[in-house]
């Protein structure tokens, strides 16, 4: 489906959609703890908000099991103005996070031992996709829109192809995505997102200066990037996944009907079913026929 037709405020408005990581696992084990981390990301929204009155900001917490829309700027802040008082965006994210970040650790325990303590990512993903269309066929003016990973947790195998799906239906939307990853090994899903919808990746290298960081790289707008000198993609890791163990590998059996990537060789694809080597082995049989069959 054709994403709607753009209607845009003004080259400098901006619809910011963060995906916040919130997992536990990840910040249990982090040089820099979730609060700090919470701080300087509050600074950023705060100064992006205030860069200019239209922007727009909404933040989804990307949990270990789930994920949900923890803050809206054009609800929230509304919402206040109408009371009286004055927009107090802490206050409201703050307690959406933590009903958010109980209900993903209750999910958390009753999932079994082995799984990787990855983010549900796709699912933020996903959600943020259906957020910006949503926005696009509202029928009024809007910012432009872009997404922002705060990602910490590695990268989970599993969700590859809807991973994938989302990063490409960013890409025919012309929704950058950009992430600042701050986990130990960088992040290939994250790598790629930025890289095919014409985003920024970063990894900081000291997360104490987070918030300099969230500022000098990711606060300008799409429309005054193209005068600023951000960081370029080097290195970018274009691997894929295994559909049958979800291993990442650098060399695999690709289906030729649907594209299924897998790291051994199967008989069947367990995606669509198609038969693998059916034509060659139809064709062996033949042949082995023929010679056993006594010339007349």
């Amino acid at each position: 489906m054709a994403s709607a037709p753009s209607k845009l405020y003004a080259d400098d408005v901006s619809l910011v959609v963060v995906l916040l990581d919130t997992n536990p696992f990840f910040w249990s084990s982090s040089s820099l703890s979730f609060l700090q981390f919470l701080s300087h990301v509050l600074s950023f929204l705060n100064s992006i908000l205030t860069l200019n009155q239209l922007n727009q900001v909404v933040v989804i917490a990307t949990g270990y099991n789930s994920c949900d829309y923890i803050f809206d700027s054009s609800l929230d802040l509304k919402r206040s103005l109408e009371n009286g008082r004055m927009p107090v965006m802490c206050s409201s994210l703050l307690q959406k996070l933590e009903e958010f970040s109980f209900k993903d650790e209750q999910l958390s325990k009753e999932e079994p031992e082995g799984r990787i303590k990855c983010s549900l990512l796709s699912g933020s993903l996903s959600m943020a996709l259906c957020y910006i269309q949503r926005v696009f066929r509202s029928g009024a003016l809007h910012p432009h829109p872009r997404i922002l990973c705060l990602q910490g947790s590695p990268d989970g195998p599993e969700q590859y192809v809807a991973i994938m799906n989302a990063i490409f239906s960013a890409q025919r939307s012309v929704v950058p995505i950009d992430s600042c990853y701050m986990g130990a090994q960088n992040s290939a899903f994250l790598q790629q997102a930025s890289y095919i919808t014409g985003g920024v990746h970063h990894k900081p290298q000291n997360l104490d200066g987070l918030f300099q960081y969230l500022m000098t790289i990711f606060a300008a707008d799409l429309h005054s990037r193209s005068f600023l000198h951000l960081p370029k993609p080097v290195g970018v890791d274009f691997r894929a996944s295994c559909f049958c163990h979800k291993n990442t590998i650098d060399m695999g059996y690709i289906c030729s009907v649907c594209l299924s990537i897998f790291c051994k060789h199967h008989k069947k694809c367990s995606t669509c079913g198609s038969v693998f080597g059916q034509a060659q082995s139809e064709a062996a049989s033949a042949s082995d026929k023929k010679r056993k069959t006594p010339e007349t």
